[in-house]
């Protein structure tokens, strides 16, 4: 992983496929069940099957509409919000090769008095390329940094991670404390900017984090310093990481498994911003 993904929104459509479904807040519905219709637009890069013409190469649509069917039948939900995410999930596990898929779920039986056409929830999901820093200073620091990629690598909403070498770093930003351990991992997940951060939040907390201190010691620190090209700045995260660029402990190891990737602000790749700061 070292180029971002600059892949082209290539997809195949799976219009309107009907199936008979138990979904429904009503007991009747769960209990009759009634018809449903799905669409279903499959992105990923076509360029190979196109040349190739082997279906090894691309998305076996038939078995992805197969999948889903079976799917949205033998799993009941109440909502069509939350038919559309799982099922979506669950295809986007099956078939490794996509690199991200629309699904649209209809429900034209939908207990609406009015005269209409359909009730539909349209729902999205893509494989993000993100990249961590990884920090510890206190206690076995390698231990509580092995144990966390190691619950990355059991989690299946994540994949391909690459981790760089860890380097012993001095403390950044003032306060006194051991040194750190330092090191940069590069993933793919399903997991959106939110949830990432509450997953990765989560993996501190069971390193037994506290955060008592700005810039203060920590069994386990873990930061996302970018998220595909995403720039984003919210009340509980910064995209991409605010102060990464003044951060030789982040950059070294960044540099080693990310050469090519570019700020999307700054527009410089890590030796690039290394250099500015030596």
């Amino acid at each position: 992983m070292t180029e971002q993904n600059t892949s082209k929104r290539d997809f195949i459509l799976i219009k309107n496929v009907e199936f008979f479904g138990y979904h429904g807040v009503y007991d009747y519905e769960r209990g009759e069940g009634q018809r449903f219709l799905f669409t279903a637009r499959l992105f990923l890069d076509l360029d190979r099957p196109g040349e190739s013409d082997e279906l090894e190469d691309t998305v076996d649509y038939g078995a992805v509409t197969a999948f889903l069917s079976a799917y949205l039948k033998e799993h009941p939900f109440k909502l069509l919000e939350a038919a559309t995410a799982k099922a979506i999930e669950e295809t986007m596990l099956q078939f490794p090769m996509l690199e991200g898929m629309e699904l649209t779920l209809q429900k034209p039986e939908a207990p609406i008095v009015e005269p209409f056409e359909t009730v539909s929830v349209t729902r999205q999901m893509a494989w993000h390329e993100v990249y961590i820093g990884l920090g510890s200073n206190m206690g076995d620091k390698k231990a509580y940094i092995s144990r966390a990629v190691s619950a990355m690598k059991e989690n299946k909403l994540c994949r391909d991670i690459v981790v760089s070498k860890l380097v012993e770093t001095k403390p950044y930003g003032g306060v006194k404390q051991d040194d750190y351990l330092n090191g940069v991992l590069c993933m793919r997940t399903l997991l959106s900017p939110d949830k990432l951060l509450g997953y990765l939040q989560s993996l501190e907390n069971e390193a037994g984090r506290e955060r008592m201190e700005h810039w203060g010691p920590r069994t386990l620190d873990l930061d996302i310093l970018f998220f595909d090209d995403l720039v984003l700045d919210g009340e509980k995260l910064t995209i991409p990481h605010p102060d990464m660029q003044n951060r030789l402990f982040v950059l070294q190891p960044f540099d080693e498994i990310a050469p090519h990737f570019r700020h999307p602000l700054l527009h410089k790749t890590a030796h690039q911003m290394i250099e500015d700061i030596r």
